[in-house]
Parts: C-alpha cells; structure tokens; sequence
C-alpha cells in the first residue's frame, strides 16, 4: 500500500545483563547486533525508522552511524522495555498510520517477515507475529492504539493491549525456530553457526 506509511520502532536500550556485555555491539555476519537489525528493518521499508537506545547510547548511536534512522534516548530504560515502548510510539510522526515494533535481539527476524508483516496489513489494530504458540515481534501497531500504549504502565502493558486486541488482529504464523533471541553468549554461538551454515 504506497500510500500507507508504516514506521518502524526498534527497542534496543537494555542492559544485557544475563549477556555480561551489551549485546548489541556483538558481530554477527559481518556487522553489529544492533546495526544488523536497523538495516533489516529498513530494507523492509519502514519510514521512519525510529531506535530506542538507553545503555550505552553513545556507543550505540556510533555503531548506526550512515543508517538512516532516528535515534531516541530512553533515560528511563532501567524502568523496563514499556518505557522504551513508549519512547519510541512518541517518537512516531503523525504522518504514520502505524508502527512495526522490533526487538534488535531478535537475529532470525529477516527483511521479508517484516515487510509481510507491513504489508499485509489491512487496518486491523493490531498484526502479530506469532511462533508456534507465543506471540513476539515484529508487531504492528496501528495508530488508533497508540494512545492507549501510551497510557498503560508496568512492564507487561504491550502483552495487555495485544490481548485486548487478540480477537480483531491480523496473525501471521512463523517458524518457532525463528524466535531465538541473544539472552545468553550459547545463544551468539549457536546463533553464529546457523547464519554461517554450519
């Protein structure tokens, strides 16, 4: 839909603690975690493309320098990932009918589940990614529900708009596999030796 503008919002503020180091400067296939998911998400066509960072922003705004995204600083991360959340939906121009929410954690979440995720959205209030049984971004937001994102606190607020929405949303189903995320330095291994073929 040309005429639709769809945002993108990556939450990438965390602290990395079970990782002991920021995961998102960790290389992988060549580049960072962090520049990594940017760049996916805009080969997806998310415009804009809005990065939530809170640790180590400094370090993080140099690692998406020549990306073409807008960085947003959180200094309440600490808070817990809603906080992000709703840093980067104020973040969004009135302009964008909706926002896809990413993880930058999330390394199997390719361009193309992005933009099936943009793309086959029709005005539902929500599009959710779901995995076997558990639902994980990318998750569309539309416009209309950001102001109840915006109003809900604690951090499992998102699971609570999602839920409220479940009924009306639009679900699109992906390999359980794919959900794998960088919690634990297995995980980059295991992680690496998938994305090298081995």
């Amino acid at each position: 839909m040309p005429t639709t503008r769809i945002a993108g919002v990556l939450l990438a503020a965390g602290t990395s603690s079970r990782m002991g180091k920021n995961k998102l400067f960790l290389e992988l296939g060549g580049t960072s975690v962090l520049a990594r998911a940017a760049r996916n998400a805009l080969a997806a066509g998310l415009d804009p493309l809005i990065v939530v960072l809170g640790h180590e922003s400094e370090k993080a705004r140099a690692q998406l320098h020549g990306i073409d995204c807008t960085p947003v600083v959180n200094p309440d991360y600490a808070s817990g990932m809603n906080t992000s959340l709703c840093a980067g939906i104020q973040a969004v121009p009135d302009s964008a009918s909706a926002a896809v929410v990413l993880l930058a954690d999330m390394p199997f979440v390719t361009p193309e589940m992005i933009r099936q995720v943009a793309q086959r959205w029709s005005g539902e209030p929500l599009a959710v990614s779901v995995y076997g049984d558990v639902v994980a971004p990318p998750i569309l937001y539309s416009c209309a529900l950001f102001p109840e994102l915006l109003e809900l606190t604690g951090d499992d607020h998102r699971k609570r708009v999602v839920n409220r929405h479940r009924a009306e949303a639009l679900e699109i189903a992906w390999p359980a596999s794919a959900l794998a995320d960088l919690d634990l330095p297995e995980d980059v291994e295991l992680v690496r030796s998938v994305l090298e073929g081995g």
